[in-house]
């Protein structure tokens, strides 16, 4: 049975939506400007729909892709996509348990807090999205160099989230002790929401930020400087930020529809690899159009380009992760055998003569 959760891992809370009451657990319905099922087409798995889940947020860039330019809808035929956009991981999480979302992009932290918490028996990861995209801003007056950060103030965005638990792993790592739940000692770490920390920055209360983008370019923007992107901390410069997790139940039912839906994904990476100016407009079309803002291109291109897309969920790396979190003693030592199935995307990739993807050994038996 997995270990028990000491304190929730909830995702980075992203770019402000309104929130419509009749869609329930912080979403957004998302129908305008998207493709519509074509009538008469054969449905995908005799369903009428499949409802997917992101977040208005760069690092979702597949399913915002996917979604504006039609890839998912197109492989679906008559089965609608049904979209909706989340603030946070625990909301989407709580929407797969409910049975009101069937797939979803989401980070790694509120997929291996709410696998933990049902005790293994509501999701899986199934396809990988994004790897990157997350840095260490600093006011270049008060912040010169890595050493300097001792002593200074630092916002992660939430306490025990993907971005806090990397960067209280990271001052370890330059011999500082910091305790993890006030976020006290040789650093201060400052939690603190996405949306308010560039007026934080703005005003002194903190000295810099490690956070995901395009908060990260928003710092930059106000005069910040990247002291450190997180990639250059991983081999290879990858590390999983956002990956399709679907309901036990659904893939149980439904193999052929997300099967489907991976495929699609799988399409609409190579197409952003192919075409990355032309992915960049129509995933801030598709920003715009969820959040009622699209990003200005100075906060935009940097952002895009510090991320990557990716098939592979990177699944050692999540590994990490929550072994990060559990040193910080933010998380009991967790049971995250069976977290991945990993069967579907490895028959997509077949099919194109890749290679499988590792589940680091946390596969299905």
């Amino acid at each position: 049975m997995a270990s028990v959760v000491r304190r929730a891992l909830p995702v980075l809370t992203v770019l402000p939506l309104l929130v419509l009451a009749a869609c329930g657990y912080g979403s957004r319905a998302v129908d305008d400007g998207t493709v519509k099922a074509v009538a008469g087409a054969p449905r995908t798995d005799g369903l009428d729909e499949i409802r997917i889940g992101y977040f208005g947020n760069v690092t979702h860039a597949t399913a915002l892709v996917g979604n504006r330019e039609g890839f998912f809808q197109k492989a679906l035929g008559g089965t609608q996509a049904k979209y909706a956009v989340f603030n946070a991981g625990p909301s989407e999480i709580e929407a797969l348990n409910s049975g009101s979302l069937d797939i979803g992009w989401i980070g790694p932290s509120p997929a291996v807090n709410g696998y933990v918490k049902s005790g293994g028996k509501n999701l899986r990861i199934v396809g990988g999205a994004t790897s990157g995209g997350v840095k260490l801003v600093v006011d270049p007056e008060k912040i010169r160099s890595v050493r300097d950060v001792a002593g200074k103030r630092i916002a992660t965005p939430q306490l025990g989230n993907t971005q806090d638990v990397a960067f209280l792993a990271w001052a370890a790592g330059q011999g500082w002790r910091v305790d993890a739940e006030s976020g006290t000692g040789d650093v201060t770490v400052v939690r603190s929401d996405n949306k308010v920390t560039p007026d934080a920055f703005r005003s002194g209360a903190v000295d810099g930020a490690w956070v995901p983008e395009p908060t990260a370019s928003r710092l930059v923007a106000e005069g910040g400087k990247v002291l450190l992107d997180e990639a250059d901390l991983w081999p290879d410069a990858e590390f999983v930020t956002t990956n399709i997790v679907v309901s036990q139940t659904f893939l149980a039912e439904h193999p052929k529809a997300v099967e489907t839906v991976l495929r699609a994904s799988v399409e609409t990476n190579r197409w952003i690899t192919a075409h990355p100016r032309e992915a960049k407009a129509a995933a801030n079309e598709q920003l715009a159009a969820d959040t009622g803002k699209a990003l200005p291109a100075e906060i935009l291109d940097p952002a895009w380009a510090s991320l990557k897309v990716t098939d592979d969920p990177l699944a050692a790396t999540l590994r990490t992760q929550a072994e990060h979190a559990v040193r910080a003693g933010l998380l009991e030592r967790p049971d995250l055998d069976g977290i991945y199935d990993l069967t579907l995307l490895d028959k997509v990739l077949e099919g194109e003569g890749r290679p499988a993807a590792d589940d680091a050994g946390l596969g299905v038996a």
